[in-house]
């Protein structure tokens, strides 16, 4: 059941970012071309749309932090609360990745419908990376001669 539900929040989900126009690029480069630069039209459509997702969700965590999970034994909310260099270093590459190409990854996932090669480029490309990031966090942590972790810096 735990897969139905996913399959069909990730519908729901796709069929949102399909509706508002998240899946084109050009919008989402407009968007995010606060000044208008290459052609004067800056779109502030997508900044609707997130606060209404950012209000949907508020509400939905609200509601279901109240009751036990239906398909689980128990929730898994993230133990971790601080804001940390891997963080940080993510939040950007994501948005380098979203300002330069205007996808990111839900909506890049929705785009391979259309069939476009760019898409299916990018999808590749971000696939690779996640893969080569999950590698390197598997590598042993480096050991100094003493057989200690190394120290950071």
């Amino acid at each position: 059941m735990p897969i139905v539900a996913s399959l069909l929040c990730g519908f729901v989900f796709g069929c949102g970012l399909t509706v508002s126009g998240m899946i084109q690029p050009a919008k989402v480069l407009s968007f995010l071309d606060v000044f208008g630069i290459p052609n004067g039209a800056w779109d502030p459509s997508l900044a609707v749309v997130m606060a209404v997702g950012l209000t949907v969700a508020s509400i939905g965590y609200a509601l279901v932090r109240r009751r036990p999970p239906l398909f689980e034994k128990k929730s898994l909310w993230p133990a971790k609360k601080e804001i940390d260099q891997p963080l940080l270093f993510g939040a950007l590459l994501f948005g380098v990745g979203w300002g330069l190409v205007g996808l990111c990854p839900g909506p890049a996932v929705a785009n391979l419908a259309m069939l476009s090669l760019p898409v299916a480029v990018f999808v590749i490309a971000m696939a690779l990376g996640m893969l080569a990031h999950d590698l390197w966090l598997a590598l042993p942590a480096p050991r100094s001669l003493a057989g200690k972790p190394a120290a950071d810096g």
